[in-house]
């Protein structure tokens, strides 16, 4: 074990799982390792998912933060997704209900515009700035879940579209984004419709996702008041 991690592979891949929000998480050797920075994002969905409302968790990976927001509402329905297939078995071992496919495209045709949060933590790293990362991460981790293209929001903005498809109206999407993306995304959202928008923190203070309220109007239109994510 220590040999391993010498080496640079992830602590929970040895070990077999992780800490989120206070949960153990299975994790399988392949499977991108769940972030605490990541842990304001779910904790936030949990909140603004009504009791028995329906959320999707797109490229959920191990299905660390549909596990938070099933256990914030244990009566409301719970759907991830996720394209790599030893990632949707590790979620599966995890207790969740995971769809193998792209984004929103493996979910049920009857979802579209009923669903009350749609969050992800989508692969949002520009191509050319993955070698920053730490070393064991690059030698590791799979690209597939870090690689966001040439600016970083190839999946972030493909996201916020199957958000639209989704969302009901006021429904709420997050999603993680990082570095100088947040004005991006804050603009992404707003021009597709979202009201609301606004930059969510992680547990040190830094800019860590992005959310906002899915206004179900023509873009334009005035938006009126709603519940706030604070």
């Amino acid at each position: 074990m220590v040999a391993r991690r010498v080496a640079g592979e992830p602590l929970a891949w040895i070990t077999g799982s992780t800490v989120f929000c206070g949960r153990t998480v299975g994790v399988r050797p392949g499977v991108y390792v769940p972030r605490w920075q990541s842990e304001s994002l779910a904790t936030t969905a949990g909140r603004l998912l009504p009791e028995r409302g329906t959320a999707v968790d797109l490229c959920t990976g191990s299905g660390a933060v549909a596990l938070v927001l099933a256990a914030a509402r244990p009566a409301a329905r719970v759907l991830a997704t996720e394209s790599d297939p030893v990632a949707v078995a590790c979620a599966r071992a995890n207790g969740v209900d995971v769809r193998r496919g792209d984004l929103d495209a493996p979910l049920p045709d009857d979802l579209a515009g009923t669903v009350d949060v749609v969050c992800g933590v989508v692969p949002y790293v520009p191509a050319g700035a993955l070698h920053l990362l730490p070393r064991d991460v690059v030698a590791h981790e799979p690209r597939a879940a870090l690689d966001g293209g040439v600016d970083g929001l190839a999946v972030l903005s493909r996201a916020v579209a199957a958000a639209t498809r989704l969302l009901t109206p006021g429904g709420w999407l997050l999603l993680e984004a990082g570095g100088d993306q947040f004005p991006r995304v804050e603009a992404l959202l707003t021009g597709s419709g979202f009201d609301a928008v606004r930059v969510l923190v992680d547990g040190d203070g830094d800019p860590r996702a992005v959310c906002g309220r899915w206004d179900g109007r023509p873009v334009g239109r005035p938006a009126g008041a709603g519940a706030d994510p604070a």
